[in-house]
């Protein structure tokens, strides 16, 4: 049975009525009296009591726990809160043959965000030099896709100071929050490791910072094999969050080929998990095909457009939630979605006539929100 907190108001007459009935000449109710400022001065003190001990019982188990004591508590379970990451990628620069770009040479994207090369590069016979680059600051900010404009911070003799990104600047994180700390704290306590169950791929991937989701599909390429599905709904915003790589194994693996090494986002996760994973195993980690979703809704034509983005984003929240690519008789409930729309303001009368039954999951893809019809 949980304890009821007194509030203010009622401690106030708590004390007041305690003054009263303990001296009985004395009226404590008196609106400028010295003991009812007292009483209330006290009242105060004891609120503030019950405020410090309801902190500290919360504090005292890892699911309410918060701020440093909810780190210490994941800790335990050798969960630590992910720091932000710098993004990596590569950019290419025309120049004339035998012209070097030197290492730790400044690299500027349009916005004015900076990069840093990691070692020297030489132009090659074809007019064109490669380095590989590393955003000055961590964080999702530094990402950047295939194509975008870079330019040199310095000018370099026979080197363009034009260039473009042409392996995606990828891996970019900023650090994690509370809320995904706690759930990760939370898996960890409810899945015991089992040295490589079903369970605890996933929970291996979600230490990579930026990975929000992942999932396990074991033999999926065959025996002895196990697919690992990330996203980083965050860090790749920009793309749906949808890893930006290629799929595949890490080269630390002596299975390694040329037609299965991981790339980008997905060789950054299949680094982390190799150290944990078991010695037989080969894991793969893939990026999931994005299966987009149409809907028609009737019954929301006049609908503002502050409406139809809610109802958007609400069924977006039910694909994050329960959108998976996996063939395990999971499904994206129709029933859930046509609640979240029917919780929002102005949606009465609306029905959903696409589609018409439950989303099911399907092994490689994962369903998101294609595009809705107001017919």
């Amino acid at each position: 049975m949980p304890f009821p907190r007194p509030t203010l108001s009622e401690l106030r007459t708590r004390v007041a009525a305690d003054i009263t009935s303990g001296i009985p000449t004395a009226d404590g109710l008196l609106r400028f009296s010295n003991l009812q400022i007292l009483g209330k001065s006290l009242a105060g003190l004891d609120h503030l009591n019950y405020g410090y001990l309801d902190w500290i019982s919360k504090q005292a188990v890892p699911y309410t726990s918060s701020g440093e004591f909810l780190e210490a508590w994941a800790a335990l379970k050798k969960v630590y809160k992910k720091t932000a990451s710098a993004a990596s990628g590569s950019v290419t620069f025309p120049g004339t043959p035998g012209k070097v770009i030197d290492a730790l040479t400044e690299i500027s994207r349009s916005d004015s965000v900076t990069f840093t090369t990691q070692t020297a590069a030489t132009v090659g016979v074809g007019g064109m030099v490669t380095v590989q680059v590393v955003a000055d600051i961590a964080g999702e900010a530094g990402n950047t896709p295939v194509g975008s404009l870079m330019t040199l911070g310095t000018a370099i003799d026979g080197i363009s100071s034009s260039g473009a990104v042409t392996t995606v600047i990828t891996g970019g994180a900023d650090q994690e929050t509370e809320d995904s700390l706690f759930q990760r704290m939370l898996e960890a306590y409810q899945n015991t490791p089992n040295g490589g169950s079903i369970t605890d791929y996933p929970i291996w991937a979600k230490t990579v910072a930026g990975v929000t989701r992942a999932w396990c599909s074991p033999n999926s390429f065959g025996t002895g094999t196990v697919v690992v599905y990330v996203m980083l709904d965050a860090a790749n915003i920009d793309h749906q969050g949808f890893p930006q790589g290629t799929n595949g194994i890490s080269p630390s693996d002596n299975r390694v080929t040329s037609g299965n090494l991981a790339a980008g986002d997905q060789l950054i996760v299949a680094n982390a998990i190799f150290p944990l994973q078991p010695v037989t195993a080969m894991v793969y980690v893939c990026a999931p095909i994005d299966s987009p979703k149409n809907f028609t809704i009737t019954g929301l034509t006049g609908a503002s457009l502050t409406v139809r983005a809610a109802v958007a984003a609400a069924i977006t929240e039910l694909f994050l939630e329960q959108g998976a690519p996996l063939s395990d008789g999971s499904f994206v409930a129709l029933s859930d979605i046509e609640s979240a729309i029917a919780a929002i303001a102005s949606t009465k009368g609306f029905v959903i006539t696409s589609p018409v039954a439950n989303i099911p999951n399907v092994l490689g893809y994962l369903p998101t929100l294609g595009t809705i019809t107001y017919p």
